[in-house]
């Protein structure tokens, strides 16, 4: 980490501040890198999210691309998982994503793709990095140069394959507000209202690239800023909020209530399991209990992994797709089989239209119908460098519960669990503590006073 905290390059890629970390030399450095790694002859799929500083990265990485010989395809703005989509449609050699998804405006950020359209494993990651940080790249001389090529086609095969699984036709039924946050989701979801019919009623849905309607966050009180107060008085069915990136979905239900983004995977497991199209269930340390009970009620298996999408996608290689029911993370991020286990949150929001529709009740009763779990979550920013003192002194104090310690520091003890660990991708301390019925709020509050005396 450098530049005052505002650039981060990991294992997961490179993330920063525009002109305050991030700078264009480590978008050329990084995408290098990239175009060294990568091996096969097809061509690397490109695509961005609507930030500023969207149109200085791309040209920095279509440049570095062609330098290592890649040919480039650029599919313009489009969201995460329909540039997973078109990687595989098109036989491409990987691709890159620019954009920083939940991040305010400032931040922009690389993510890599494989040959098959998943994020990279951790070993791909690693290897990834060493050609980076050994500024190992391999350039091509002039005769041996990429070609840039523009495609601007790619999401409707990507809607082909959403309506291959949902019947959009009944779900026109249902009426739903949508708050795309100035990102991605606008124009899939105007693409999908024109062909399929949809009922959406969309809002924050004009293209920004400098200043957003609110902070892109997928949490309660973002989704009560504006989406929340308009879901009953435009007689909706739901309502749903979009990070810029498309790959989160947080809900609001047909009375204006914000649910908890931690409630997008239980819901989706509680609609997939009984289908099955397989029994295990991948998430991470971090996410709600309530998985474990809605698992259990469907005789499914649950895993927990640590925090990262390159530990999720670790664990789906391990294990057959066909005995996968679904996977993600309690960030209204959740991968469906059927999608090639693609973060999406267009699909999320389907699932739950569709559960919606099959339960014939109101999004409300089904919502309170889960057992009740009170989550608390709180963030520290990262300073000084005695975590592993932090951590040390965390295990000693509850060592009634217990522990794990693949990420950070988990503790568990029947019905309460906390956990404390170094975000991946911001420069923060992140604490997280959850209860089965009324919030821990003595808990967080010491765990907190105790991470910020050291963090």
């Amino acid at each position: 980490m450098t530049a005052g905290n505002q650039l981060r390059i990991s294992q997961v890629g490179l993330r920063g501040v525009v002109g305050r970390g991030l700078e264009a030399s480590h978008v050329i450095d990084f995408a290098s890198a990239f175009g060294t790694f990568l091996e096969g002859a097809g061509p690397v799929v490109l695509g961005r999210d609507p930030r500023a500083s969207g149109t200085m990265m791309r040209e920095g990485v279509v440049a570095a691309l062609l330098a290592t010989g890649h040919d480039v395809l650029d599919l313009g703005i489009v969201s995460t998982p329909v540039l997973q989509h078109a990687i595989r449609a098109r036989d491409a050699a990987g691709g890159i994503s620019i954009g920083a998804s939940h991040n305010a405006a400032e931040w922009n950020a690389l993510k890599f793709f494989a040959a098959r359209g998943t994020y990279l494993s951790t070993a791909e990651a690693s290897e990834l990095l060493d050609i980076y940080n050994l500024r190992k790249f391999h350039f091509r001389e002039y005769r041996e140069l990429g070609t840039l090529r523009h495609d601007h086609t790619a999401l409707d095969p990507y809607l082909d394959e959403l309506a291959d699984f949902y019947d959009m036709t009944a779900l026109g039924k249902l009426k739903a507000v949508v708050d795309c946050c100035n990102g991605t989701s606008s124009l899939i979801l105007r693409r999908m209202r024109e062909r399929f019919g949809l009922n959406l009623i969309l809002i924050n849905e004009q293209i920004e690239g400098v200043s957003f309607a609110h902070e892109p966050a997928i949490n309660p009180r973002t989704v009560s800023l504006q989406l929340a107060p308009l879901v009953a008085p435009l007689g909706a069915d739901a309502g749903f909020l979009f990070d810029i990136d498309s790959d989160r979905v947080a809900i609001a239900t047909e009375r204006g209530d914000a649910v908890s983004e931690e409630m997008v995977l239980p819901m989706l497991a509680d609609y997939l399991l009984p289908r099955g199209f397989g029994k295990l269930v991948i998430t991470n340390l971090s996410t709600t209990a309530l998985i474990d009970e809605i698992a259990a009620r469907h005789n499914g298996k649950l895993i927990r992994v640590p925090v990262g999408r390159q530990a999720s996608m670790d664990a789906l290689a391990t294990y057959r797709p066909e005995q996968i029911s679904i996977a993600g993370e309690g960030t209204g991020a959740v991968m469906m089989p059927q999608f090639r286990f693609v973060y999406d949150g267009i699909a999320s929001m389907l699932a739950v239209l569709s559960l919606r529709l099959e339960r014939g009740l109101p999004l409300s009763e089904i919502v309170s119908g889960y057992p009740r779990y009170s989550i608390l979550k709180g963030e520290v920013p990262l300073v000084a460098h005695r975590i592993p003192h932090l951590l040390m002194e965390l295990q000693r104090t509850y060592s009634d519960g217990v522990a794990d310690v693949r990420d950070g520091l988990r503790v568990a003890w029947p019905g309460r669990w906390f956990h404390v660990r170094v975000s991946q991708t911001e420069p923060l301390v992140r604490v997280i503590c959850e209860q089965r019925g009324d919030p821990p709020t003595a808990l967080f509050e010491a765990l907190m006073e105790q991470v910020r005396s050291m963090a």
